[in-house]
């Protein structure tokens, strides 16, 4: 019998080693997909790609997830703790600039054990990129082995966070996770190619229909963090091909005024960082799973 599954914010409690968590997820480690990811922000992805290893399951599932096939549907391998490290070095072998941890929340504690194992062969920086509902304890435990932390910030508003990803508590629960980041890595950090070595970056998607809630969102983070910190990722690829709910404004993409108003709003603010074109709409840059 496994312990009672508190990884993430939800608690649920479950043994994964016979019931599903709320992530969808058992105990054993499933990935979908490990590759040369070069769709990352140009200091991720770099020249050769960022060597992403996508986990199958997520606690969130976001209702217009682009991943859903592996978020919501489970598709995946199940590797054991050193397998998963093996894969770790073999994207290093292969030119990775990084390690990224495509959605690592349910798995952190098995991640751990993997980067323990391969310490000393590791060389490149790991990324921690998640959806930001992170319980900040957690975030302590891995610290130590991650480097760089790419985290969304997604809702301010609760009844919205509720209402996509049936998490009232998100931005309370993310904003502390984001603060344990900001302590383990407080400075962005690069190599003499440009490419991140050590920092946060804070990515947040703006939605159609809620541009001031993405507004309030990035009004509230500048006056509780310095901005000079850390870099924010403002992004407009928001596509309606993965949502198939009754939501109207979700069934829409993202117009040039919303996005253009809250990157405004942003740059008034102080934040640093990347923009997107709104061509980044588009299932293209979705990878098959």
């Amino acid at each position: 019998m496994g312990a009672p599954c508190t990884l993430c914010p939800r608690e649920c409690g479950v043994d994964r080693q016979t019931t599903l968590g709320a992530c969808g997820s058992p105990a054993e480690i499933l990935v979908s997909k490990a590759m040369l990811h070069h769709w990352e922000e140009p200091v991720i992805s770099g020249t050769r790609g960022s060597g992403a290893i996508f986990f199958s399951g997520c606690p969130l599932k976001c209702i217009f997830c682009q991943n859903k096939d592996i978020s919501h549907g489970g598709v995946g391998k199940g590797v054991s703790v050193s397998e998963l490290a093996k894969i770790m070095l073999d994207l290093q072998k292969k030119g990775a600039h990084n390690i990224n941890l495509v959605t690592p929340t349910h798995y952190s504690d098995k991640i751990l054990e993997a980067l323990k194992l391969i310490k000393g062969e590791l060389k490149i920086p790991v990324v921690y990129n998640t959806s930001g509902y992170e319980k900040a304890s957690e975030i302590e435990k891995i610290a130590d082995h991650v480097s760089i932390f790419l985290t969304d910030i997604k809702y301010f508003s609760p009844e919205l966070s509720k209402k996509y990803s049936s998490a009232p508590d998100y931005y309370e629960v993310a904003r502390d996770a984001f603060s344990a980041m900001l302590k383990a890595s407080p400075k962005c950090e690069y190599d003499k190619n440009g490419l991140m070595t050590s920092g946060v970056i804070l990515r947040h998607l703006v939605l159609p229909s809620h541009r001031q809630d993405s507004i309030s969102l990035l009004s509230d983070i500048a006056s509780s963090f310095d901005v000079s910190k850390f870099k924010l990722s403002l992004m407009s690829q928001y596509t309606p091909d993965f949502y198939e709910g009754e939501f109207k404004e979700l069934k829409r993409k993202l117009t040039s005024f919303e996005y253009e108003s809250v990157l405004e709003h942003a740059i008034c603010l102080g934040f640093d960082g990347y923009m997107q074109e709104l061509s980044s709409s588009n299932k293209s840059y979705t990878p098959e799973f």
